[in-house]
């Protein structure tokens, strides 16, 4: 065998550019499998990554299951069928909808779209944090917005986005991490509200699980405003990574520049397709997540603790003190084998965040609480 000796010339291997040299190289979710691996053992309960435990219908994984036998061919760039199911469910045009890899990869791409250099956006203090990590990506300013009363400021975002000249909104109804809403005519105020030259990014992730007119109308005439949506979360499918925009026909088609036309397989597809036609599993699957919220609930309150509402698949738990008892809490939460994750930006670190879990999920839950709250005390 020959021993391959290091190369000791200074100039030889690629050269970053300026930017990529100013990021940090870490892994901004650290994942249930990462810290199992640190923990030598496996989690008794997965509740912090807000998957949908209950998983998806089965439609979806037999017409998986067929389309792995045709998963020597490339998926259809087009995503034409999935594409028609939507538009037809919708009512609207084919041409209003962008599948992609998911809501992640479908900022990446809007961002991609909109952001130079110097560009500024604007996002809330503690939101969903992807979306600044392509900004900054792209060399974009980010500007940001406190919480009020634990739910993004849809005015104060717009009013930020004047000031600074932003061309970029983010903006997730409901929100993650502290599963709070707004009613659609705040949301539609708001875009209304758009100075100029600037976009509303609006993440719907978690729509399915609102309650009734948390969602504004699709207005796929307004190109002020794009939305986004996911089989990751009611659907299912979070392994699977597909998810899909809905917005103005200019914008959707300015996708086809930069998007990887054969990012999404046949079988994410297949799965998604099968998944979304099959409603009363969905009805299913929204009706265990609420009745998983009350037992979240109904747990919290038996250790003193208070909930937040929320419109998701998981529930903000106030552990009453501050950031430092929260993470302590959550801390021996994780020693107790029940992965859970909390909100990094106070006040909103005063809580931990549990996902919807199944009924013995929850049993070890409520069994590991009370034990992590003595422990931090």
């Amino acid at each position: 065998m020959i021993a391959l000796q290091p190369w000791s010339d200074p100039m030889r291997g690629p050269r970053y550019t300026s930017l990529v040299q100013t990021l940090p190289a870490s892994v901004p979710f650290v994942g249930p499998e990462a810290q199992e691996r640190a923990r030598a053992q496996p989690f008794v309960a997965r509740l912090g990554a807000n998957e949908n435990v209950f998983g998806p219908s089965p439609h979806a994984i037999a017409a998986m299951e067929k389309a792995a036998s045709d998963v020597w061919k490339y998926g259809d760039p087009e995503n034409h069928d999935l594409r028609h199911a939507l538009a037809d469910h919708h009512g609207i045009p084919h041409e209003n909808i962008l599948i992609g890899e998911g809501i992640d990869a479908l900022l990446g791409y809007l961002v991609r779209l909109l952001i130079a250099s110097g560009d500024r956006a604007v996002t809330s203090l503690g939101a969903y944090p992807t979306f600044n990590f392509h900004v900054a990506g792209h060399g974009g300013e980010l500007h940001t917005v406190p919480y009020r009363d634990d739910a993004e400021d849809p005015r104060a975002l717009v009013d930020k986005a004047a000031e600074v000249d932003a061309k970029l909104v983010y903006l997730a109804n409901p929100d993650n991490p502290m599963g709070s809403w707004h009613p659609a005519a705040t949301v539609s105020d708001a875009a209304r509200r758009l100075p100029d030259g600037c976009l509303m990014v609006l993440d719907e992730a978690y729509v399915e699980f609102a309650p009734t007119g948390a969602a504004p109308p699709l207005d796929i005439g307004d190109p002020a405003i794009i939305r986004m949506r996911t089989f990751s979360k009611a659907y299912g499918m979070a392994g699977a990574r597909i998810g899909y925009a809905i917005g103005h026909e200019d914008l959707i088609s300015a996708f086809n520049k930069i998007r990887n036309h054969f990012a999404v397989g046949r079988i994410s597809q297949a799965g998604a397709l099968a998944a979304f036609q099959d409603r009363t599993y969905l009805s299913n699957v929204i009706e265990g997540v609420a009745t998983a919220r009350n037992r979240i609930a109904a747990i919290a309150a038996k250790n003193g603790l208070a909930t937040l509402p929320s419109g998701t698949n998981f529930v903000a738990v106030d552990c009453g003190r501050d950031g430092d008892f929260a993470r302590k809490v959550l801390q021996g939460l994780i020693a107790g084998g029940i992965f859970v994750r909390m909100p990094l930006v106070a006040p909103q670190d005063r809580c931990i965040r549990i996902s919807a879990g199944t009924e013995s999920d929850l049993d070890a839950f409520a069994a590991a609480l009370p034990k992590a709250l003595a422990k931090a005390s």
